[in-house]
């Protein structure tokens, strides 16, 4: 028997353990609103609101939700700003089939009240979760630019006191994991064109390191506390983890680690991540320890064999970010699907 919240109302369903959310929603609770697509998490057609978060409801298992509240399409009928969306994707052509739009929407209610008036540029940075084979995007991307730029007042979804991403706390050091119980583990080096002083006054500043890291955003550094998000977008997949970890700094070494753990809706992280610099010619070596485990859908990416090139190309990204920031330079922009590919095939034909 699963037990979840549905728009407000208490649902009681026997489904057999391993059933997803959007099946239970769809056969159980006749919410058919809710699309199944893809059933991969790639095309966004699924997504429901988890205790106000959006959510792929296709690989969730409905007894994750357990105590938790789930909002469907359905649920925001009476939502205003839902009703200054429909008015919109109307004006602007945003929907053709409509299949990809109860997720569309769902998506775009969350940009409007997370993020309010923001260029199109970052809308499409958030949409890119959500497929849409019809519309080419332009009028989904007029249409919520629209609205985020009145961000009218949001009608309070569901919520019980304990959400899925809590509101931001005073900084704690997580639970210590030791290195032994994080099962993936992986090593990198790159060379720097940096002295090994030059590089530690930027690996001795969690600011800059953060802004060295391609999708990474430091929100809060209190002593050894730290609080941030990390983002990552490979085509139509986006994760965006939030979380706490511990940073300390040995200048006497030239040695940093970051341990934390956060997450993304169903999906957990925890690890960590060490570095350490050492002379090399006129250079530096840069040597990147990382440990981590990963729980939940996104568990099936943690095989080191299947991140080692794409960890290789963020690595490499990074270093180069450092040199710019050494010259005063803006870091590069976040590296795209293709060549994230590619490096992956690079370490793949290597070993």
């Amino acid at each position: 028997m699963i037990e979840i919240t549905v728009n407000g109302e208490a649902r009681r369903v026997e489904a057999p353990a391993r059933t997803h959310l959007a099946d239970v929603l769809r056969e159980h609770c006749g919410l058919t609103g809710t699309h199944l697509g893809c059933e991969q998490g790639v095309c966004g057609a699924c997504t429901v609101m988890v205790n106000g978060v959006p959510t792929r409801s296709c690989l969730l298992y409905a007894h994750e939700a357990a105590g938790m509240e789930v909002t469907t399409i359905e649920g925001l009928d009476e939502d205003p700003v839902a009703e200054a969306l429909r008015a919109a994707f109307s004006k602007h052509h945003a929907l053709q089939c409509g299949y990809c739009t109860p997720g569309m929407m769902m998506t775009a209610r969350d940009i409007v009240t997370r993020l309010g008036a923001v260029d199109e540029d970052r809308i499409r940075d958030e949409l890119a979760g959500n497929l849409c084979r019809c519309t080419g995007y332009r009028g989904i991307v007029r249409a919520i630019a629209e609205v985020a730029a009145t961000r009218p007042a949001a009608a309070p979804l569901p919520k019980r006191e304990v959400p899925l991403t809590p509101p931001p706390a005073p900084l704690a050091a997580p639970a210590a994991t030791a290195s032994a119980d994080l099962p993936n583990r992986l090593t990198h080096s790159e060379t720097l064109a940096l002295s090994p002083d030059a590089a530690w006054a930027i690996l001795s500043d969690p600011a800059r390191i953060a802004a060295c890291v391609p999708g990474m955003t430091l929100l809060r550094h209190e002593g050894e506390a730290v609080e941030g998000e990390f983002s990552v977008i490979l085509g139509p997949f986006s994760a965006r983890f939030a979380g706490a970890g511990t940073l300390t700094l040995d200048a006497g070494s030239r040695t940093g680690r970051l341990r934390g753990q956060g997450r993304d809706g169903a999906n957990g992280a925890e690890g960590e991540v060490e570095w350490h610099l050492t002379p090399d010619g006129a250079g530096t070596t840069l040597q990147v320890e990382l440990g981590w485990r990963l729980t939940g859908p996104l568990a099936q990416f943690s095989r080191p064999a299947l991140l080692r090139g794409m960890v290789a190309a963020l690595a490499g990204d990074f270093a180069r970010n450092l040199e710019r920031a050494a010259r005063g330079e803006a870091p590069a922009a976040r590296p795209g699907l293709w060549s994230l590919i590619r490096a992956w095939f690079r370490g793949l034909f290597a070993r």
